[in-house]
């Protein structure tokens, strides 16, 4: 049995990875890109059956199993109902003029030098004051994706802006989710938490936005082919009625996730004022994309909204790049992205339900020396549940619940808790393809995650940063003294 020696029990239990590992590079060397649409789903159930094998010889009934994988899917179906929300509000923004309308614009005020930049502040804006980086990533998000297009910016750069100025915002914001997640793990306040994170959150922005400020201005360092933004605002403005009054239905939703209405009835509201705002502003297209000779223009209208909502939408421009930016997958393009994070539910749930993450993250609780180790033991931690259990939420609290007494017993405050669960958790998970936060943001922007990643600035410098001030001992909160104080104590 697994029990019996505790170095069998690491290497047992660490078989299902190993395997879930090299069956996704190998899909990634033979595949590509195409490795999502399916291949990396049947490797994630393939693993989650080696780790019920082994479950089954450890004596776990497969009822306790099957109930461990269904749990696990169960705490996903929010996020899957979300992202069902976002493509149909990708398409029926599309097809009313709201995202050709930001593109447009957004053409007439942003140049290649400074748009990196721009985006990435935009986006921590938003997602700042709304709390939500998913939404920020599928409204504005898809929105700036377009205009650096246009703008010949290679998506892998706009995605990588996109995602650290959301994550920034989702990550100092009051209405965040995980952000009031953490130091509930962890045992502190909100407002502490905030606080004490912006030691390392600050910088790590502040270099992220000087790292675009530089690529921006060293590779699009004159104004682009202004021929091209133009023949793409014609191109635009052809086909659509391009009208600042679109904007309020983005503000609409803006303003209601500030308000604290919930994601999924926020993201209805505007699925379904952009169906309303297209039958205003959007006749012909109307018309064209619902291909049947002498209908009424209500009945049109319907399967026009309808087919935006549901299925794939190719908008004829005349111009092939503008044809791509205004093309939309409604629901059925999320269903690849859906399909790959029920099977990561299935896998982490397996891993779970058996037992065997536990084995795992008892045997790294040896390495916990000082408090630099475990700070660094905490941020491993995290990393690893973003990979193995495939969901951010897993990956701040079962670190928070394994660590909390560690910390106290090496005096340090529960903000050092929660900042490094927020410092490395939160923003890594985008940077997995089979997690739920990079399957989505993948699918959402139509940009694969190893493409964005290498961009990902402030995601990849937020946990060195955490890592580099316990290792130097820069403001570290004590529980005894309860104050922030430089210490070279280990």
């Amino acid at each position: 049995m697994i029990s019996q020696n505790k170095k069998t029990s690491l290497v047992i239990a660490i078989i299902p990875i190993i395997f879930l590992v090299i069956l996704l590079a190998f899909n990634v060397w033979i595949f590509g890109d195409d490795s999502l649409s399916g291949y990396n789903q049947f490797a994630l159930l393939l693993s989650a059956g080696i780790a019920s094998v082994i479950g089954f010889f450890i004596k776990i009934k497969w009822k306790t199993m099957l109930d461990g994988v269904v749990k696990s899917i169960s705490s996903s179906m929010s996020a899957i109902l979300i992202l069902l929300l976002i493509g149909s509000l990708a398409g029926t923004w599309m097809l009313s003029g709201i995202v050709p309308a930001m593109i447009y614009y957004g053409l007439d005020i942003l140049s290649p030098s400074i748009f990196l930049f721009a985006t990435c502040i935009v986006c921590a804006v938003i997602s700042l004051s709304t709390g939500s980086s998913w939404s920020t990533i599928a409204t504005i998000g898809i929105a700036m994706l377009g205009i650096g297009q246009a703008l010949g910016i290679h998506e892998g750069l706009i995605g990588g802006a996109i995602i650290s100025g959301a994550y920034f915002g989702d990550k100092m914001s009051p209405l965040s989710d995980t952000t009031n997640l953490a130091p509930a793990m962890a045992g502190t306040d909100l407002i502490s938490h905030i606080k004490y994170m912006m030691w390392t959150t600050i910088p790590s922005i502040s270099i992220s936005l000087i790292i675009f400020s530089i690529i921006g201005f060293v590779s699009f360092g004159g104004e682009g082919d202004l021929n091209e933004v133009t023949n793409m605002q014609e191109a635009l403005i052809s086909k659509y009625n391009i009208t600042p009054w679109l904007f309020l239905v983005p503000a609409a939703v803006i303003f209601m996730i500030i308000k604290k209405v919930p994601a999924i009835p926020a993201l209805l509201t505007g699925v379904l004022l952009g169906g309303v705002f297209a039958i205003i502003f959007q006749a012909n297209v109307i018309i064209e994309l619902c291909n049947i000779v002498d209908v009424s223009y209500i009945k049109a209208s319907y399967i026009s909204v309808m087919k935006s909502i549901a299925t794939d939408v190719q908008i004829d421009t005349g111009y092939a790049s503008v044809n791509e930016l205004v093309s939309t997958g409604g629901m059925a393009g999320m269903l690849n992205t859906i399909w790959l994070i029920v099977c990561a539910m299935c896998f982490g749930g397996m891993m779970e339900a058996t037992g065997l993450l536990s084995i795992i993250t008892d045997s790294l609780m040896k390495f916990v020396k000082s408090r630099k180790s475990l700070v660094l033991t905490t941020s491993g931690t995290c990393l690893f549940f973003n990979i193995t259990a495939s969901d951010q939420y897993i990956a701040i609290v079962v670190p928070g619940r394994m660590f909390a007494s560690s910390y106290k017993k090496y005096d340090l405050a529960p903000e050092n808790l929660s900042r490094t669960l927020e410092d490395t958790a939160t923003v890594t998970s985008v940077l997995v393809p089979w997690n739920t936060c990079g399957a989505t943001q993948s699918g959402v922007l139509g940009v694969a995650t190893i493409a964005y990643l290498p961009y990902c600035f402030f995601n990849i410098i937020s946990p060195i940063m955490t890592i580099l001030f316990a290792y130097f001992s820069i403001k570290i909160k004590y529980i005894k003294d309860k104050g922030l104080k430089s210490d070279s104590s280990t």
